[in-house]
């Protein structure tokens, strides 16, 4: 019980010595995952990035990653276990707090693994493409929810991001839950670990159906109109071409 344990706990060394640590020290929800870990450790078999919750002597919870390693005297006679643990704690109340600015964006952002399965899917997302939670984690995303003539695009744009090249304002179509095609604007970012270790892709999106129709329907009153009308780009090629001018 080393003096880290003792500052982060709380609890003096005269306190804990002797004692049962998953009895009298771990939370009754996890008392029996904790042993689990310990029995496998004594076992022969290690454990490592556990996560389980410490109630400090003031009350306080407080959450530790722990690796398990099996301890041994001279003669490689199993003794007993060494923990050494992290405290977690301001880690996971900041993820915990991204997770929630993601989920109540006002754009809808996707995540996925590195397998392609869906583990993020905001409230912004459920109320565009009409799939609540319980129907799209865990699900291939591209296998799932992609249009066929769109699946390649949108693989190599998350298998790039998976090898950290992200994507900016790459298009393409979702249909929605009832049948709809809404047309879509996404940046593709790559998600890491607290290692800098790539565990996924973020997507966050922009519903563009409504300026695409808006786009069509200023195209086809251009190329409509009564008067001849054409357009060049910044480099001077004539990029507009309405049908009074072929005429």
């Amino acid at each position: 019980w080393n003096i880290c344990a003792r500052k982060l706990v709380g609890y003096s060394t005269d306190e804990v010595m002797g004692h049962s640590l998953v009895q009298e020290f771990i939370t009754k929800d996890y008392q029996a995952s904790v042993q689990a870990v310990l029995d496998q450790a004594l076992a022969g078999v290690e454990t490592a990035n556990f996560e389980f919750p410490l109630i400090t002597k003031a009350g306080a919870r407080i959450e530790v990653l722990l690796n398990a390693t099996t301890r041994r005297n001279e003669h490689g006679k199993v003794i007993g276990v060494v923990g050494i643990g992290q405290d977690i704690t301001a880690r996971l109340a900041q993820e915990r707090e991204y997770s929630k600015l993601i989920d109540n964006a006002n754009a809808p952002i996707f995540g996925v693994d590195t397998q392609g399965r869906v583990n993020v899917w905001n409230k912004c997302a459920r109320k565009i493409v009409g799939y609540p939670l319980d129907e799209v984690m865990g699900q291939n995303l591209v296998g799932e929810f992609i249009t066929k003539e769109y699946k390649e695009a949108v693989s190599t744009v998350l298998d790039k991001a998976l090898k950290g090249e992200e994507t900016a304002n790459f298009e393409f179509p979702l249909i929605t839950k009832h049948g709809v095609r809404i047309e879509v604007l996404l940046n593709a970012t790559t998600r890491r670990d607290e290692q800098g270790n790539v565990i996924g892709v973020v997507g966050i999106g922009q519903d563009i159906t409504g300026r695409i129709a808006q786009e069509r329907e200023y195209s086809k009153l251009i190329d409509t109109a009564n008067a001849p009308i054409f357009g060049v780009d910044t480099n001077g090629c004539v990029n507009v071409w309405n049908i009074c001018a072929r005429k």
